[in-house]
């Protein structure tokens, strides 16, 4: 049963960060649509006044079975660890400064410590002490975080409320009180994700726990403008130039464009299509590619490269197998597959022509649990940042070159990936 989306504001309470002591399951945002178990504690990390610097200080960082570090983009340097117990996910606000951490009491927002203020014709930037912030937006099972255009939208599975932020909003936060309120909109629990469009509409999936099926799409007065129930297991989007966001299938994958749906059929039976990354650059999404619906964990060689311009889809045999946090894309628009040969393998999206494959790390193997630690791609500006938890490794890759930078050993096996721009 779907149930009619309703709109409101509503206020947000700093909570402690000691209640995000329990257990809970976490919605899956990777391979399997199963949920997670994880649970978070409190933060040893402490503010501290922040300095002047003479330009933005990128950060990296990374989640590991028990905190999360905080690294020099540039050197990997440690800068702080913050003490967070299990499994936490981890995705980047989009104000170039915080993170939101999926935790048992919700999202909870995470100060990377670095930012930058405009001040007339020029700007300033700051840097100081990461800090894991009593700012928590309380949800029964966190999921998706989309950023697109300016806005931040968090997803929660377990009570199917839809939160809209302006990023920039975030900027300020520092836990004390003056976390931003988001627009809510509610629907039918269930595994899901919202984008909110230029023009201010909101398209998400409809669904239960049990099936879904369907994306809607919401005007800026709250007016459903569009509806397609042809995605079975809809899972992720991605946004692509052109005001285009696509969905994933089972048969193929949804693109939603011009105020409506086109749905590209996938010419296998079953095709899922489940996580995917878009660019700004490029009316091209990557995407993964699976076609054996009772295999417990596929192993995928092949990917998509769906052009949401001419509503087609091209299948790329990669030649080798790759996991759901591989998929990246370059400043260009570049598609990027880290794959378990350990190469980073750069396609041109258009034509789906492999025109790289760097070596980066050793040959892998994509483990069964999706929680478990595995290599993984992020890419900030020019550079891919690739891991490597075996060795506890973290390298720096120019995406112009191909050259390594730097690597570094890490204190702690590295899971979870991201980065902030200071």
């Amino acid at each position: 049963m779907n149930r009619s989306p309703r709109t409101r504001r509503r206020s947000v309470a700093a909570v402690p960060a000691a209640l995000a002591a329990t257990a809970l399951l976490l919605a899956s945002c990777g391979d399997s649509d199963s949920d997670a178990s994880g649970a978070s504690g409190d933060s040893t990390a402490t503010s501290a006044e922040p300095e002047a610097v003479e330009a933005a200080q990128p950060r990296i960082l990374t989640t590991y079975d028990g905190g999360i570090l905080t690294l020099d983009a540039d050197t990997l340097e440690v800068i702080s660890d913050d003490k967070i117990e299990g499994f936490n996910r981890l995705n980047p606000v989009g104000d170039g400064r915080h993170a939101m951490v999926s935790t048992s009491a919700g999202f909870q927002l995470f100060d990377a410590g670095v930012w930058t203020e405009a001040h007339g014709d020029h700007t300033h930037s700051y840097a100081a002490s990461p800090e894991l912030t009593d700012v928590v937006y309380g949800v029964d099972t966190p999921g998706h975080v989309v950023r697109h255009n300016g806005k931040t939208i968090l997803f929660s599975d377990g009570d199917g409320k839809i939160q809209v932020f302006d990023s920039a909003s975030f900027l300020g936060t520092t836990g004390e009180g003056d976390a931003p309120e988001p627009t809510v909109t509610e629907v039918e629990p269930h595994h899901g994700v919202a984008i909110e469009m230029s023009d201010g509409t909101q398209v998400h999936t409809e669904g239960t726990e049990e099936y879904r099926d369907t994306v809607v799409a919401v005007d800026a007065e709250g007016k459903e403008i569009a509806r397609n129930t042809e995605c079975p297991g809809v899972h992720g989007e991605a946004a692509a130039q052109g005001e285009a966001a696509a969905f994933g299938c089972e048969d193929g994958l949804l693109v939603f464009k011009d105020g409506g749906f086109s749905k590209i059929q996938a010419t296998e039976k079953y095709a899922r299509t489940g996580n995917q990354a878009g660019s700004e650059e490029s009316t091209v999404v990557l995407g993964d590619y699976k076609t054996d619906e009772d295999a417990e964990l596929e192993r995928p060689a092949k990917i998509t490269l769906t052009d949401t311009a001419a509503n087609t889809t091209k299948v790329v045999d990669l030649g080798t197998s790759y996991s759901f946090r591989s998929l990246g894309r370059g400043p260009a628009g570049e598609a990027l597959v880290l794959g378990t040969d350990g190469k980073l393998h750069v396609l041109d999206p258009a034509s789906g022509e492999e025109t790289a494959a760097w070596d980066v790390i050793d040959e892998w193997e994509e483990p069964v649990e999706w929680q478990d630690a595995r290599p993984t791609l992020f890419v900030q500006g020019d550079r891919a940042y690739v891991s490597e938890p075996e060795s506890k490794e973290l390298h720096v890759v120019d995406l112009n070159t191909g050259k390594i930078l730097t690597s570094a050993e890490l204190p702690e096996e590295p899971n979870e990936l991201t980065g902030v721009t200071g």
